[in-house]
């Protein structure tokens, strides 16, 4: 059985497969590697600068004449300017940002951690990844951040542009005018419902299983019940937890008509995080992620670290987005620099141990597209 569905020709692709746009990891030419295999290679840009942004879009249309998309975020509390709130009580973070980068500063000298004088946001992210130190600026993940950004996808006319959260409705009509198929990651039915209502032509179903920001429903209930929702309006992709063939036929079984994949993308050897974090996840299992808001300050699947230990132990509630990226970053920079795999091993799924080894991206495609296809036609044998 053939792999297809109609997002493949909606996306002018040959396979329904999906690079997830993981931030730092999903760089350049591991973006042009899935394209240039059948897939659609997402770039993770949400750490970029808008100035490393357009680099990225550029670049990656010198490696790969097929379609490419950029998945950047969209926080709806930081884009309204709604004042955020600490562990959901009344304590404004700039009153407690003094002390929680205290015991960021602690918490390196306990480790034997060098500052690098840099900051990286998203754990994963290679030097490729590093925003040159924007992120302990007070723009960085701000809305004039966003905005700067969203004027970049619009002016590059990039073929998808996919919000890894929040919802891109107020750039809908833009993006629409320059051909740009737009979409949005969502990990609950009431989020599918508003997105789709603002007009965007894919939805990613994310569910609980996935690495990154992610839901609290777990994949295989979330997205049968989105689809359900949308009724067939759009295309549902299926996401989380997804780390091979079984998994893309299981999420068409689901009703999905494609998949969002990130993990087993990150052991390969284009991905931008480091060699370490590579190794790491080749060498986990299943049960060695924790979901945990001491990276970004929303919740995200993390593979167990020290970092995000700390916070239990010391029993002290992250900051929200964008305060704990700024307490985090020097720390996970620091980490990543001395490859400390105990600190900062990165953002995974829970299919993380289906993955043995760091491999190309094309031979990944390659037996996620073989995989798949037997699982399907297997599955005749049921009817």
């Amino acid at each position: 059985m053939a792999l297809r569905s109609r997002v493949s020709e909606m996306l002018g692709i040959k396979y329904p497969i999906l690079l997830a746009g993981m931030g730092g990891a999903s760089v350049p030419r591991l973006a042009a590697a899935v394209s240039n295999a059948g897939g659609l290679g997402v770039l993770g840009a949400a750490a970029c600068s808008p100035e490393q942004l357009r680099e990225w879009i550029r670049e990656t249309r010198s490696l790969t004449d097929k379609p490419f998309g950029v998945d950047t975020l969209l926080p709806a509390s930081v884009r309204r300017g709604t004042k955020p709130q600490s562990g959901g009580g009344d304590l404004d973070p700039m009153e407690v940002l003094g002390e929680y980068k205290k015991f960021a500063r602690d918490f390196m000298e306990k480790e034997g951690l060098e500052s690098t004088g840099t900051s990286s946001i998203v754990s994963n992210a290679g030097s490729e990844g590093q925003n040159k130190g924007r992120q302990d600026s007070p723009q960085f993940f701000s809305k004039e951040f966003f905005e700067a950004q969203m004027e970049v996808v619009v002016e590059e006319k990039v073929a998808v542009y996919a919000a890894g959260l929040g919802n891109p409705g107020p750039w809908i009509d833009r993006l629409h005018a320059n051909g740009t198929k737009v979409m949005a990651v969502v990990g609950a039915v009431k989020h599918a419902v508003q997105v789709v209502n603002s007009g965007i032509d894919l939805i990613v179903a994310q569910g609980h299983d996935g690495g990154g920001h992610n839901s609290p429903i777990g994949t295989m209930a979330l997205i049968p019940q989105v689809v359900d929702a949308i009724g067939g309006r759009i295309p549902v992709l299926g996401a989380g937890g997804i780390s091979d063939g079984r998994g893309i036929a299981a999420s068409f079984m689901l009703g999905a008509e494609g998949a969002w994949i990130g993990t087993t993308f990150l052991a390969t050897d284009e991905a931008g995080i480091e060699d370490f974090q590579k190794e790491v996840i080749a060498d986990s299992g299943d049960g060695d992620t924790v979901v945990s808001r001491a990276v970004t300050g929303k919740p995200a699947r993390i593979i167990r670290n020290k970092w995000a230990q700390a916070w239990v132990e010391a029993k002290k509630e992250p900051l929200p987005m964008p305060f704990q990226s700024i307490v985090a970053g020097p720390v996970l920079a620091a980490a990543m620099a001395a490859k400390r795999k105990d600190i900062a091993p990165g953002f995974a799924g829970q299919g993380m141990g289906l993955v043995k080894k760091v491999r190309p991206a094309a031979e990944v495609m390659k037996d996620l597209v073989t995989e798949a296809e037997t699982a399907l036609s297997s599955a005749r044998q049921f009817a």
